[in-house]
């Protein structure tokens, strides 16, 4: 099965090749044509589409529960966050960072663990 971008497009405003680029959006890099004449961009519909459920995701607020688990505290992460951040990553760590950023703000980072050493 090809990808609808292995094919040339033309710009639907000015009859121009259209050039492959990258376009970053909250952290996503999302693949992307643009005129280099008259500067249209078109995202990949699949990029699109993870991005959209990224959004989705990102609005929608949880409730998890917080049990005490020996000397420590542990907070469930819903299955759905853990399966998008999976399906993103691909592979995704045991360790995870965890930074206390304001007044009742916790954070976790997720990103791979040679990042979190830096």
């Amino acid at each position: 099965m090809t990808d609808i971008f292995d094919n040339t497009m033309l710009c639907n405003k000015c009859d121009t090749k259209m050039q492959k680029a990258s376009v970053k959006k909250n952290g996503f890099l999302l693949r992307a044509l643009i005129c280099p004449k008259c500067d249209e961009k078109v995202i990949h519909p699949t990029d699109e589409q993870e991005y959209n459920r990224f959004i989705n995701l990102k609005n929608k607020e949880f409730r998890v529960k917080m049990r005490l688990v020996g000397n420590s505290y542990a907070v469930s992460i819903p299955k759905e966050i853990v399966l998008f951040i999976r399906e993103q990553e691909k592979i995704m760590d045991n360790m995870v960072k965890l930074c206390f950023e304001d007044f009742g703000r916790l954070s976790l980072n997720f990103n791979n663990i040679n990042e979190l050493k830096k």
